[in-house]
């Protein structure tokens, strides 16, 4: 997510809960006509699925498929076999069956019937960290169907195209991929249909009370899904998504559905599916997801969502998609370099060497480690890429491996071959170094030198990698700050050695060598070139939580919750009283909870350098007074060298609940403050780095140049934010 998008419910991601993509090109295409009908109070469906099966009709050896247990299918096409295979175990009970169609027919018609009705779950995904999700539900609050509850006949690696006629009670609707709704209502009913006749690799069915708003865009129609009025909340998204086809068409290549929707859900997500989105009901009403997390959902379906992913090769959907979504929008406003910094600092803290592992190995998010290597490992990717070819041809990469690949299975082989057909390059060891390889680079500035020659001066220098494991072969870029005030001239050193050796010759006196100033190399970061956050506490596997001896008892009670909350399942968080400690360790990070903590004040004393400081009245922070009966805050401190230290401040009971949710949706800050029961943030920002050991002045105290402006990708496009 970019700088401004602090989802502290659930982070959006792509739904990958279809077939195993090994096997769905082996498969074919199967056709479903599939008339249903949904009770939802009584979480019963009953359908009849007309099936075509493929050309390859299985010389009558028949054909295997899942079906949520329970719902008891029969043939309705003589001649037709049915064969129960027996029960599958997992967390949704399905059954397995072998249909074997009539000699030279490929058309069989099933019936079938029943309930399907999953709580959901919560599910935790690192410190206070909780989302919840169903295989799939029907219920009077909602319809939530897809290819893991099985609730359509799901054969083995295949490709669907469909027909979906629902039927439904007054007031209700249904949405699906492809092109619809048409709705029509009859005898107290409403039928919707849908029809998707592109590939796909699920049949979703998403059902509940909804307001429709609809918009016609010359790319598809712009569609909205409210669970109750909200014209104004419609409109938000409906002008904004027109944007968005228009400009990734540009960028990519047409928008491959009829219909981009948003749709409401009855429960907090952020899920993408073929031609629509599904949020919760607290999401979409964040102002800033429209322009934030939303595009990323749409370009989703360019990326995983038509061009499919080749999950044994590795999903690079992720990393491409941040990239072209959450990165670029960053870019466009002048915060590209600051988005690259947090996700290389997000691996920092997250990633330690023991859990790392390639981007060959990532299939999807379930927690900090995984999503710091395949969203902020991956988007690094082709970022690299993207420098290492350039604009132009990058994007022609990116539109050669869309039409290659479109409704198709593809991974990095095959974005590999896309990039190699546009640059005449051959880029294997470029995608092995960083889909193959686990880890990261870490680089440092030795033997800086600068000496005056007839002409000017020459600055000599050497970089290492620091890192234990073999070198990489990089592309650092280079940056020299010059007398005169014009922009630092850039370069790139490209190396492959432990040690390479570095010379520049100017006009001008340096005034400073920078080492990758922009953040474009995945990389460790070096210690000092980036302030200390939440997330460095976070990402720790041992950490201690002190707590307030003294605290007024509704306060008292509010931190032992959530100490509790965020040491759930993580033995390696402890906690301790105040009082029974005589001093902080100094060996592993700290938490400090409570206005009367005892330790306060060695906390008050670590924001010495700070613009900041603690009283017993409240914060200062920038020149500005949070007092302490008003306002929730957490700081985090730390030194070169140092573990992180932490302290949290509640101003009432109320808080606590929602700072311990809250909190580690926003790791990438070193200070918050928030206000009121939920509570609201009203304040938030990193301290300001001092001093970077890649940054290595030559002399000069105050450097008075900068770095030029870089065009964002397509910078010809624009946003959608109007």
């Amino acid at each position: 997510m970019n700088a401004s998008t602090n989802i502290f419910i659930i982070p959006l991601l792509l739904l990958t809960f279809a077939l195993a993509a090994e096997t769905l090109a082996a498969g074919g295409t199967i056709s479903h006509d599939i008339q249903v009908r949904i009770e939802p109070a009584q979480g019963k469906i009953r359908a009849l699925d007309r099936i075509r099966l493929p050309a390859n009709a299985n010389a009558g050896k028949g054909f295997e498929f899942l079906l949520h247990a329970g719902l008891r299918p029969r043939t309705e096409t003589p001649g037709a076999g049915l064969r129960f295979l027996g029960r599958v175990n997992g967390a949704v009970p399905l059954e397995r069956y072998r249909l074997i169609p009539p000699a030279g027919e490929r058309d069989v018609t099933l019936s079938y019937a029943g309930t399907i009705r999953h709580e959901l779950r919560t599910l935790a995904e690192g410190v206070g960290k909780e989302r919840q999700q169903t295989p799939g539900t029907v219920s009077d609050d909602g319809v939530f169907l897809d290819s893991r509850s099985a609730w359509y006949p799901r054969f083995d690696g295949a490709f669907v195209r469909f027909t979906l006629d629902i039927d439904l009670p007054a007031g209700w609707l249904a949405v699906s991929q492809g092109r619809g709704p048409e709705i029509e209502s009859r005898d107290g009913r409403t039928r919707v249909r849908w029809v998707a006749t592109q590939p796909q690799d699920d049949i979703y069915l998403i059902g509940g009370r909804f307001r429709l708003y609809r918009h016609p865009t010359a790319f598809g129609e712009a569609q909205v899904y409210l669970r109750s009025e909200d014209s104004q909340l419609a409109m938000r998204y409906l002008r904004p998504t027109e944007k968005y086809l228009e400009l990734y068409s540009r960028l990519i290549g047409p928008y491959p559905y009829e219909k981009f929707a948003l749709v409401e859900n009855f429960w907090d997500t952020g899920y993408g599916m073929p031609s629509f989105t599904l949020l919760g009901p607290s999401v979409i009403r964040l102002p800033f997801i429209v322009h934030s997390s939303y595009p990323h959902e749409i370009v989703h379906n360019w990326w995983g969502n038509s061009v499919y992913l080749d999950y044994q090769s590795g999903n690079w959907s992720e990393g491409l998609t941040t990239y072209m979504a959450d990165h670029l929008l960053q870019e466009q406003r002048g915060r590209g370099v600051e988005y690259r910094r947090n996700a290389l600092q997000r691996y920092e803290d997250f990633v330690r060497a023991e859990k790392d592992f390639p981007l060959s190995r990532f299939r999807s998010r379930h927690g900090a480690v995984s999503q710091s290597v395949g969203y902020d490992k991956g988007l690094m990717l082709f970022h690299m890429l993207r420098r290492e070819l350039g604009d132009p041809l990058f994007l022609e990469g990116l539109r050669v491996f869309y039409k290659r690949n479109r409704f198709r299975v593809a991974g990095f082989a095959d974005l590999q071959d896309a990039f190699e057909a546009v640059s005449g390059r051959d880029l294997g060891p470029f995608f092995r170094q960083w889909t193959e390889r686990a880890g990261a680079p870490s680089l440092a500035v030795e033997a800086v030198r600068v000496t005056e020659i007839p002409d000017g001066y020459r600055v000599t220098a050497r970089i290492r990698q620091t890192q234990d494991a073999a070198p990489y072969q990089l592309q650092i870029p280079i940056a020299l700050h010059l007398a005169g005030g014009r922009p630092a001239m850039e370069t790139d050193l490209k190396t492959d050695d432990r040690l390479t050796d570095l010379q520049l010759e100017v006009s001008e006196r340096p005034e400073r060598l920078d080492i990758d100033p922009r953040f474009d190399l995945f990389r460790r970061l070096a210690a000092g070139e980036v302030p200390p956050t939440l997330s460095a506490l976070l990402g720790q596997d041992k950490a201690l939580i002190v707590l307030p001896s003294d605290a007024p008892s509704a306060l008292s009670g509010g931190y032992r919750s959530l100490a509790e909350r965020w040491t759930r399942g993580r033995s390696g968080l402890e906690v301790a009283w105040d009082k029974d400690l005589a001093e902080l360790p100094k060996n592993q990070p700290v938490w400090m909870l409570g206005w009367s903590n005892r330790f306060r004040a060695d906390f008050a004393r670590s924001l010495a350098d700070r613009d900041a400081s603690i009283t017993e009245d409240g914060i200062r922070l920038h020149g500005d007074v949070y007092p302490r009966d008003q306002f929730s805050v957490a700081l985090v401190t730390g030194q070169e060298g140092a573990k992180p230290l932490a302290w949290i401040g509640a101003h009432t009971a109320e808080a606590l609940s929602g700072l311990a949710r809250k909190l580690p949706h926003y790791g990438k800050y070193s200070y918050l403050a928030f206000s009121g029961p939920a509570p609201t943030n009203r304040l938030k920002g990193q301290w300001p780095v001092s001093r970077s050991p890649l940054k290595v002045l030559l002399g000069a105290d105050i450097v008075t140049t900068e770095l030029a402006p870089r065009p964002a990708l397509g910078a010809e496009a624009k946003t959608g934010r109007e």
